[in-house]
């Protein structure tokens, strides 16, 4: 019994002994984490739509959540599209084509707002509440882990 209680002490000691810097950089959460989040931090997500890109560009679709949310200083709902790109270099070559799908679904392009921290990018129309815009902003950079630069660290995106 007392070389078990040896043997998991000596496990345990030696998982203490890991330094911060060889963990792995977290992986960026999937939606229903990121709407989790956006609750705790104030703001309501409701009437959600998976494939919804605004646009019928094939190479976003696949990527694409549309939602309505409301919270903080943004009294008004407001429809929200946002992008979930499989990794940094996806969210590189694909995120500057959200402008573009965007010339469907926003009414007035001079209030469009947007934010885009890899490997995601949240486009509707605005203006956005400034409180409201800098969560948004906040939690999906939080939400971004390593930005999907994966183990290698290539790509654009969060460091």
């Amino acid at each position: 019994m007392s070389r078990i209680v040896v043997g998991l002490l000596a496990l345990l000691l030696a998982g203490c002994g890991a330094r911060v810097s060889e963990l792995p950089s977290p992986s960026p959460a999937n939606f229903p984490g990121i709407v989790s989040a956006l609750s705790d931090a104030g703001i309501v997500v409701s009437d959600q739509v998976s494939g919804d890109a605004g646009c019928k560009d094939p190479q976003l679709v696949p990527t694409a959540i549309s939602f309505t949310a409301v919270g903080l200083d943004q009294l008004a709902p407001v429809r929200i599209h946002i992008y979930i790109f499989a990794d940094a270099a996806t969210w590189s070559r694909l995120s500057s084509s959200v402008s573009q799908c965007a010339l469907s679904f926003v009414t007035d392009p001079a209030t469009y707002d947007s934010v885009d921290p890899s490997p995601y990018v949240a486009a509707g129309q605005g203006p956005w509440g400034t409180k409201f815009q800098d969560t948004l902003r906040q939690v999906l950079t939080t939400a971004a882990g390593d930005g999907g630069n994966g183990s290698d660290g290539g790509g654009g995106g969060n460091p």
